[in-house]
């Protein structure tokens, strides 16, 4: 069988080379062959199986080790509560947990029994391909709109997008990709572990971010990076500080952002510290990848590319009609579909067929089109889109004009409900130093933003507050904001 039908070819017919490393400790392809062997062996005919996602070795044992059996896997957020633990586990009713030595069964657990999972090589070979369509994740969403869903991610999605990225960002098995994702969500699992092992390259996790760590990782043998916004936040202020570690990131051949929008400012600051203009990509769980910018494209900032191999885009308008305008200004619903979706939501039919809408999923994305093509994703449509005065006004716009303000670190920009205006807009600001007039501020902000953009655009209200609330991917969570 060749690449076009196995998930991990190389794990069939492993060879020397480093697949995994973590820190200091690695395996190669025969090792990693060999003892995701061993966990195939030990879950035998479970069809589904919890991981406990932590940042190590064993978790990456895990889950090839329960995919090579066509187990689903549920990758477990360490850090879940103690609610959403319990919902997930009833949701999903796994057959067995994984984990690494040494892990602490919460209460929650039950009656689930745990495998800690070892570095010990199997009896015998990895068992045959299984199918196609046969469940390889479970990814539970972030519970914004209710308790978590668990979307069921086929193999078929997960191989058919990973070819496709593979060819957008020339991504072979001589690259070496560097990034300290969790391992609970699809960029660090799918795109940041499964994706490496596919192409038969390397992985190279750092455990937790640090810039120092990132830059030594490119200054060695690593040729990608991977990373959320807040990480390359990060990276460019230590760049500022540190000419060194900005040669050594100027080294990649290919720098990524995802889960969130990276700012413009961050690009320009990145490009002129590192002489690297940053790639973006659209995904999300029920997804995977939807587009993004080529290895060769046009990198501009604040836009996500085209639609990858294998997945149709199109943008409709609140009553569906497709937007046949390439305007950069007409703003519509993202619909999706494609080899890269997902079979649906566990256990939740009617869920399932309120995201889809005549075979195309409704992600609840909202982009403009621009005339080559590019996408501009605004934000979403359940908290991005502010509609005010008569207006369609995507936050993320005036988000990005306002971060090119020097007093503004950190912005987030909601609606509020407004008595003539319908909603307005509400600009949720960090400072990057202390105010001393607040009042004054704000009109300079809104007047900044009026400048760059148009007046209907400008915050009717600005509030400083100390920090965002985000997620673990670096989300800003606007509707704790607006609650």
């Amino acid at each position: 069988m060749n690449r076009a039908t196995e998930l991990f070819p190389r794990l069939h017919r492993p060879e020397g080379g480093e697949a995994l490393r973590f820190g200091a400790r690695a395996l190669s392809y025969r090792e990693l062959a060999a003892a995701a062997a061993g966990v195939a062996e030990r879950i035998g005919s479970a069809r589904r199986v919890a991981v406990w996602a932590t940042s190590e070795l064993e978790t990456c044992v895990a889950v090839f080790g329960a995919l090579a059996t066509g187990a689903a896997v549920v990758p477990v957020n360490p850090k879940i509560g103690q609610r959403e633990l319990a919902h997930v586990l009833g949701d999903s009713e796994p057959e067995l947990l994984l984990a690494a030595p040494g892990f602490e069964a919460p209460g929650e657990l039950g009656e689930v029994p745990v495998h800690e999972v070892d570095l010990a090589p199997g009896a015998g070979p990895l068992p045959p391909e299984p199918d196609e369509e046969a469940p390889a994740l479970i990814v539970y969403t972030s519970g914004t709109t209710g308790p978590p869903k668990g979307v069921v991610l086929p193999r078929r999605a997960i191989r058919a997008n990973l070819d496709a990225l593979a060819e957008a960002w020339e991504w072979t098995e001589r690259d070496v990709l560097v990034h300290a994702l969790p391992l609970f969500h699809v960029h660090g699992l799918i795109l940041g572990t499964l994706g490496p092992v596919r192409l038969g390259g390397t992985a190279h996790h750092l455990g937790r971010f640090s810039s120092r760590a990132v830059a030594e990782e490119l200054a060695g043998s690593a040729t990608m990076l991977f990373g959320v916004p807040t990480m390359y936040h990060r990276l460019a202020d230590d760049a500022e500080r540190d000419p060194e570690l900005a040669a050594a990131v100027g080294r990649a051949r290919l720098l990524v952002s995802g889960s969130a929008a990276l700012p413009a400012v961050e690009h320009e600051r990145i490009e002129r510290l590192t002489g690297q203009r940053v790639v973006e990509r659209y995904g999300m769980s029920e997804t995977i990848m939807n587009s993004g910018v080529r290895a060769g494209g046009d990198r501009r900032p604040g836009y996500v590319g085209l639609p990858f191999d294998g997945v149709e885009i199109k943008l409709v308008d609140e009553a569906g009609a497709t937007i046949e305008v390439s305007d950069d200004e007409t703003v519509g619903e993202i619909l999706v579909r494609g080899r890269n979706l997902f079979t649906g939501y566990l256990n939740r039919p009617d869920a399932t067929a309120d995201a889809f809408a005549d075979g195309w999923f409704r992600t609840g994305d909202v982009a403009t089109r621009a005339p080559d093509g590019y996408l501009r994703i605004v934000g979403r449509k359940a908290t991005d889109i502010i509609k005010s005065g008569g207006y369609k006004i995507g936050a993320g716009e005036i988000e990005n004009a306002l971060l090119e303000h020097p007093a503004v670190a950190e912005v987030a920009v909601t609606g509020s409900p407004d008595p003539d205006l319908g909603e307005r807009i509400v600009a949720w600001v960090v400072p990057a130093a202390p105010v001393a007039d607040e009042e004054a501020t704000a009109r300079e902000l809104a007047g900044h933003v009026a400048g760059l953009l148009t007046p209907h655009k400008r915050p009717r209200e600005v509030r400083f507050v100390e920090s965002l609330p985000r997620n673990e991917m670096g989300k800003v969570m606007k509707k704790a904001l607006n609650g």
